[in-house]
């Protein structure tokens, strides 16, 4: 290996005694070259080889063609490339390739290989040719490893519509200049997209999806050449793809850019009349759509362009009043159809409320907990709604819901019942509410309600209360931190807090915490220290600690204490 990695490194010696001999590099800059570059080859030589490395010693002899190209501009030399130059942009190809023969799978790495080409393999501007004809290649080898890859073929599309681009435009200059074209006769198929063409009837083939079709039209949609491709495109699409919602979600948008000219334009009024007109027709598309593909994803387009649509600012009423109209009907109408999506009912509902129209809202709150009678986040919705219309029979509700939603996700629930309940509900009802809570076999929600209940028992009957509330509960696990910390909290808002209380409550959630919250003891012992402590029980408690505390809390336990004991925490 090390003979190996020595001819490559000597190899390099022409090129380095150039970059030396014509100043655009010091002779301590070689040397370091020389160092990092023997590293780097070590690398690529190894038994087992890295994939990372590849690519750190593609980079590194990038950053010295770059570092060159800034050089050669500050001193304004442009001589000796083929001496300098030629040999690295020949060694990273080298690399590319021994890359991308080793991981065919890393799409990546071939469409960086075939940035690389693009941009250093050209001698001049009318060899572009030669750059674009390796970075074809390049495509047609990775598209062999990976015949159905969308990125691929979307970038290799994009390179043959950017070398047209190109060749377009060095036609035009020479004749400006009244050359001969000579060699460089310039063919109309392939100035006119024809290449690229092949390339989407090739890829399309393969990878029939709208989504795909729609990414190939937008790419040449950027250059102004393309009219006759992208009518091709648009056919394909509307001729092929029509049981896919994007194409009727594509063609109805492309109606927004159909504006009118004149006078009328010159007005708000006039201006709005035009917008509302261009989306009309493309509602109109969308109605076809939703005739022709009656499914979620097609109304669900239309929902999102009436919502965008009316998110958009407007100082004429008539237009926002319009475009508030034709949402409510289409929300309507694919609630109808049993295929409006369940997030969509929030934005319904909002917008009734925001109308005041408390009747409509009440009833399709009700309607969206039939539709999506298990889903926790339009329960929730639906019964926040109604509380905020001040609905009866809302007790009966809340049983209904948690009946029907998965357990492990009611806890939204829970706590939206016990808000309503304290809200409305008397105190002995209220408590009835959490009592049926404690009962439920899902952790999050019986630690949640433990919570809420020691809270809800000192708001309404103060300390006492609390202390029974906490008394009764303290062995039911499962047992949050929070419901012991709260009661610590309870207990040092008396006038006259009780130590041993403290000291109890601390104990009892060492019990279930200690092993592993450092934090805890670090409290315990600054209450020790407090005013209603004992400090010579601190040396007691931080042995425990130590003897208790178990993995990294060990160590997060010393060096707090340690901060605590010099002042600073």
């Amino acid at each position: 290996m090390a003979e190996i990695v020595q001819h490559r490194i000597e190899e390099r010696i022409p090129e380095l005694e150039q970059l030396e001999r014509v100043g655009l590099f010091t002779k301590k800059e070689v040397k370091s070259i020389i160092k990092r570059a023997t590293a780097l080859e070590y690398k690529l030589h190894r038994l087992i080889v890295n994939k990372d490395d590849f690519i750190a010693y593609i980079q590194y002899e990038i950053n010295i063609l770059e570092l060159i190209k800034k050089r050669r501009a500050h001193i304004h030399y442009q001589f000796k490339r083929e001496e300098i130059e030629f040999p690295i942009i020949h060694r990273i190809n080298s690399v590319f390739r021994r890359a991308t023969n080793k991981w065919k799978d890393d799409v990546q790495l071939w469409l960086s290989h075939v940035a690389f080409c693009k941009k250093w393999v050209s001698k001049s501007e009318l060899e572009d040719r030669n750059s674009s004809e390796s970075a074809r290649h390049l495509f047609l080898r990775a598209l062999r490893f990976h015949p159905e890859d969308k990125k691929v073929y979307l970038e290799y599309f994009r390179m043959e519509l950017l070398h047209c681009e190109k060749l377009r435009k060095q036609k035009e200059e020479l004749e400006k200049a009244e050359m001969d074209l000579g060699e460089y006769e310039f063919s109309a198929e392939i100035l006119t997209g024809k290449l690229a063409e092949v390339v989407y009837r090739e890829s399309t083939g393969k990878i029939k999806e709208a989504e795909f079709v729609i990414s190939l039209l937008n790419v040449a949609a950027i250059f102004d050449f393309t009219k006759e491709l992208q009518d091709f495109i648009l056919q394909d699409l509307q001729t092929n793809y029509t049981a896919d919602s994007l194409t009727w979600d594509f063609m109805a948008k492309r109606e927004l850019e159909a504006s009118v000219a004149g006078e009328e334009l010159l007005t708000a009024r006039g201006r709005a009349a035009d917008i509302n007109r261009r989306e009309e027709r493309c509602c109109q598309v969308y109605e076809e759509g939703v005739k022709s593909l009656n499914t979620e994803p097609m109304w669900s387009s239309y929902v999102t362009f009436c919502l965008e649509r009316l998110k958009r600012k407007t100082n004429v009423d008539e237009l926002r009043e319009k475009r508030q109209q034709r949402l409510l009907g289409v929300l309507q109408r694919a609630h109808d159809s049993s295929l409006l999506k369940e997030g969509y009912y929030k934005n319904w509902l909002q917008m009734l409320l925001s109308t005041g129209d408390a009747e409509r809202a009440a009833s399709v709150a009700m309607a969206a907990t039939q539709r999506h009678s298990q889903s926790v986040s339009v329960w929730s919705l639906s019964l926040q709604t109604l509380m905020q219309l001040g609905s009866g029979d809302m007790g009966r509700l809340f049983q209904e819901a948690l009946a029907l939603v998965n357990p492990k996700e009611s806890l939204p629930l829970w706590q939206l019942q016990v808000q309503w309940s304290v809200a409305n509900q008397s105190p002995e009802e209220t408590d009835d509410v959490f009592k049926r809570g404690l009962l439920s076999t899902v952790a999050a929600v019986s630690m949640e309600i433990k919570e809420s209940y020691l809270d809800w028992s000192y708001s309404t009957g103060g300390y006492k209360k609390a202390r029974t509330t906490f008394t009764s509960l303290k062995e039911n696990r499962p047992l949050s931190k929070a419901f012991f910390t709260r009661m610590i909290e309870i207990e040092k808002e008396q006038e006259t807090p009780k130590m041993n209380s403290l000291r109890d409550y601390y104990e009892r959630a060492l019990q279930e915490f200690g092993t592993s919250d450092d934090d805890l003891w670090l409290q315990y012992i600054q209450e020790e220290l407090g005013p209603l402590g004992q400090p010579e029980n601190c040396g007691k408690i931080h042995w425990r600690a130590m003897k208790f505390l178990e993995g990294a809390s060990v160590e997060s336990f010393t060096y707090k204490y340690t901060l605590f004991q010099t002042g600073h925490l």
